[in-house]
C-alpha cells in the first residue's frame, strides 16, 4: 500500500516542518554479540524522555549490517511498539531503506507495515549507477512511502551527490526532507541549491546530519538565486548520529536556536557553541582515525552512563581506535555542561525496566 505525504497525520507532518531532534537510533548488543532487547527498549525510552521529536531507525548508526544478520525487521518493529507503548505525543519514525531498488522497496514496506511515517533512503549501494538510474531508483521507492533524502558522507560508503541529482530528487512529489550529512560545506550548498532550484523548500524540510558542524548549521540562513531572486532557506532540525548521546542537552540546545532565530537575537555565547559541540564530536566520531570508531565511540558514551552494556558491534573489528577512550575522557571532561548524566541517572532504572 502506497504511503503519500498527504496521509501523514497533520500533527508529524507538522512536527517535522517545524523542525526537532531525530536521534539515529543505536544497536544494543549483549556481552555474547546478541540483540539486547531490553537495553534497545532503554534506548528508545531514553530518547523520548529526553524530549526528542522522533527516531531514526535501521540507519548507518543503527549499522547497515543488521540486514546480513536478520535484526532489520525486529529492530524496527521493537523502537515502533516502545514509542506507541511509552508516548502519547507525537513522534516521526523514520526508517533506514537501503540497497538496491528490490531492497529498498521490500524495506520500505516493512517499515510501513510497523507505522513508520517515512524512510531515510542510503544510496551507497547504487554507486556506479547513473544520474538517471539513481533517480528511477528514488522514485521507485517514493511511490511506496514518503522519502528523507540522504547525503552520506563519503568517508563512510556515501557517494558524491551533485547539485543536479539533488534538483531532480527535490522534484520528486513524495520527499518530505533531506537529511544533509556530507560533512562538506560545498556539497551540502550543493543540496540547498538543488532544493531551490526544484521550488521545494516549502516542502522539503532540510535536516542538519553534518555531525562537525551542527550548531552553524542550524543557525545560518542560507541564501540562494532564483530566477533573478533571492530565497532565504534554513535548516530546521537534525537527524544525526551525535544526538544519539547526550540527547537531553540537544533538544534543549535546538530549543534555544530556534528561540534565537525568532527572536533575531544570536548571541557570541551561542555561536561559540559550534567548536564546543564539534569538539565532542571529534572524539565520539574518531576524526583522527577517519570516522573509523564513529559507531562504537558514541556506544561509549551510552555504556559510560549505563544505557549499554557493551560497546560491541555487528563487525567484531568495528571497534575504538587507539587514543579514542582517552579523548573521550577530554571532551567529557571539558563539556559537562553539555552532557546529561544526571538527567539519565536519575531514569535508568525505570528505562531498564
Amino acid at each position: 500500500m502506497t504511503l503519500h505525504r498527504s496521509e501523514l497525520p497533520a500533527d508529524i507532518r507538522s512536527l517535522l516542518q517545524q523542525g526537532t531532534v531525530i536521534p539515529a537510533h543505536p544497536l544494543a548488543l549483549d556481552a555474547d554479540g546478541g540483540f539486547d532487547r531490553r537495553r534497545q527498549r532503554a534506548l528508545s525510552r531514553y530518547y523520548i524522555d529526553a524530549g526528542c521529536g522522533g527516531l531514526a531507525v535501521g540507519v548507518h548508526s543503527t549499522q547497515f549490517a543488521i540486514r546480513d544478520v536478520g535484526l532489520y525487521e525486529p529492530v524496527l518493529e521493537l523502537a515502533a511498539e516502545t514509542a506507541r507503548a511509552w508516548t502519547q505525543r507525537p513522534l516521526v519514525m523514520i526508517a533506514g531503506l537501503a540497497g538496491r531498488t528490490a531492497q529498498a522497496l521490500d524495506e520500505a514496506r516493512i517499515a510501513q507495515a510497523h507505522g513508520y511515517h517515512a524512510g531515510l533512503l542510503s544510496l551507497a549501494a547504487m554507486r556506479g549507477a547513473s544520474l538517471d538510474e539513481l533517480v528511477a531508483h528514488c522514485e521507485a521507492v517514493a511511490a511506496e512511502i514518503p522519502l528523507v533524502g540522504f547525503y552520506l558522507q563519503t568517508a563512510v560508503g556515501g557517494i558524491e551527490l551533485p547539485m543536479t541529482f539533488w534538483r531532480r530528487f527535490a522534484a520528486i512529489d513524495n520527499v518530505v526532507a533531506i537529511k544533509m550529512a556530507p560533512f562538506d560545506r560545498y556539497r551540502t550548498l550543493d543540496v540547498v541549491r538543488g532544493v531551490v532550484a526544484a521550488g521545494a523548500e516549502e516542502r522539503i524540510t532540510l535536516y542538519t546530519g553534518n555531525d562537525d558542524h551542527i550548531v552553524l548549521d542550524l543557525l545560518s540562513p542560507f541564501r540562494v538565486s532564483r530566477d533573478g531572486e533571492d530565497v532565504v532557506v534554513r535548516i530546521r532540525g537534525g537527524l544525526l548520529g551525535h544526538w544519539s548521546v547526550w540527547t537531553k542537552g540537544a533538544v534543549a540546545l535546538l530549543a534555544r536556536i530556534h528561540a534565537a532565530i525568532a527572536a533575531g537575537r544570536i548571541d557570541d555565547e551561542l555561536l561559540a557553541l559550534d567548536s564546543r559541540v564539534t569538539d565532542c564530536n571529534s572524539a565520539f566520531f574518531d576524526v583522527a582515525h577517519g570516522f573509523a570508531g564513529c559507531i562504537p565511540g558514541c556506544h561509549e558514551v551510552l555504556r559510560r552512563q549505563g544505557l549499554l552494556e557493551t560497546i560491541r558491534c555487528l563487525d567484531p573489528n568495528e571497534v575504538l581506535s587507539p587514543g579514542q577512550r582517552e579523548e573521550i575522557d577530554r571532551v567529557c571532561g571539558e563539556h559537562t555542561d553539555l552532557s546529561d548524566d544526571d538527567f539519565v541517572a536519575a531514569n535508568l532504572e525505570r528505562w531498564l525496566s
